[in-house]
């Protein structure tokens, strides 16, 4: 394998390979690492990201004890072991996998307990981690995505058979809009997605940058509100890299809020010189090994596996951190609300960080590393 550039990562952080991990070759970013038997933290990135987005927390739950391990999920990155060609079988990405990729690498490790944060695609994979094995991962914390619990199965159907689900119709509404829409999952899930962007007119690294400024609290109209219901009027109200104009690419979507050059130079969340390390690995991997995922959930095909655990919540010390400016937590109305009610027992904190969108840890990492840190001492005493 061609050598790949170094990674420009703080003091403190090292990067290693792990082998025989469900059959992946695992690249880690690692903090901590200096003192054996100290109580271990995984952190599980999302879309379009890396193990390199926990760079700016890493060091602080290092500095407070922790050993501190980051992946590059599958279908990412460094990590190599998977394929991502869309006719090929998409089992490995489902949700159950993932976990069993998460499961794998801290018993690699030699660790039979961990904490555990999930950002984006991540805070589901680490819901599920939580909820199926409560044993390994004793505290959880999930960013920017809630997760409303397992889905239902059919109840007291027994003399009122239930109806077989129809396709959701709330994307012929969107498409039936007057300004017809998409909604970005269902883009993402389309065979061109993975070219638009990896070969985006800008190109990879000018995509990037539109699509992080897009969704953080530097794109000015990133004001959420709640939605009233998931029906096309309301989802409309949200911004264009959840809800797309139809017809149109997710380069082409951003590209319209790319930011000016003196805003680039100004952004010290993430400068050109940390972009690049993104830019070039997606450059390099492309874009699909994510884009599985979604594909996963908008096609259903493992939504029976999951209702295995139907009615079961997350029983372990769990809290929530997003951005005060992220629309995400509120794309699944009522999701948010469950998540605190019901999906989780023992729900610790719902923090919504100002100054941040959806990019939380990497926008205001010392109020997330502050923040994580202390319900993780409220977790160690409940």
């Amino acid at each position: 394998m061609t050598a790949l550039p170094d990674i420009p990562l703080p003091a403190g952080i090292r990067s290693r390979y792990v082998d025989g991990i469900n059959g992946l070759r695992m690249h880690v970013l690692e903090a901590g690492f200096e003192t054996r038997g100290r109580r271990c933290i995984l952190l599980l990135h999302g879309f379009p990201e890396l193990a390199f987005s926990w760079r700016k927390v890493m060091p602080a739950l290092a500095a407070a004890g922790y050993h501190v391990i980051a992946p590059d999920q599958r279908g990412y990155g460094r990590t190599t072991g998977w394929s991502a060609d869309y006719d090929g079988d998409l089992a490995p990405f489902r949700l159950f996998n993932l976990v069993r990729d998460a499961l794998g690498l801290v018993s690699a490790f030699g660790y039979k307990q961990v904490d555990l944060a999930g950002h984006d695609f991540g805070s589901p994979v680490a819901a599920w981690c939580a909820l199926i094995r409560p044993d390994v991962f004793r505290s959880v914390t999930m960013m920017s995505a809630p997760f409303g619990g397992p889905p239902p199965l059919p109840f007291n159907t027994v003399d009122a058979p239930a109806q077989a689900p129809a396709d959701d119709p709330v994307h012929r509404e969107l498409a039936a809009l007057p300004r017809p829409r998409i909604h970005y999952q269902w883009y993402y899930s389309t065979r061109s997605a993975n070219a638009d962007m990896q070969h985006a007119p800008q190109g990879v690294h000018d995509f990037l940058r539109a699509y992080y400024h897009h969704k953080s609290a530097d794109w000015i109209d990133n004001k959420p509100t709640p939605l009233k219901s998931w029906s096309a009027d309301e989802l409309a109200k949200l911004p264009t890299y959840y809800v797309m104009d139809a017809g149109e690419t997710m380069a082409e979507t951003v590209a319209k809020e790319m930011p000016s050059p003196a805003a680039i130079a100004a952004n010290r969340w993430l400068p050109d010189s940390e972009l690049a390390y993104y830019s070039a690995e997606y450059g390099r991997t492309g874009f699909q090994g994510g884009l599985q995922w979604y594909r996963c959930g908008t096609s259903g095909a493992f939504n029976s596996e999951l209702q295995l655990f139907s009615g079961r919540s997350i029983d372990v010390p769990s809290c929530f951190i997003s951005g005060g400016q992220d629309w995400g937590i509120y794309q699944r109305p009522g999701v948010l609300e469950a998540m605190q009610t019901s999906a989780c027992t023992k729900m610790l904190g719902c923090h919504l960080v100002d100054g941040a969108g959806h990019w939380v840890q990497q926008e205001q990492p010392a109020e997330v590393s502050r923040l994580l840190l202390d319900f993780l001492s409220k977790a160690g005493k409940a």
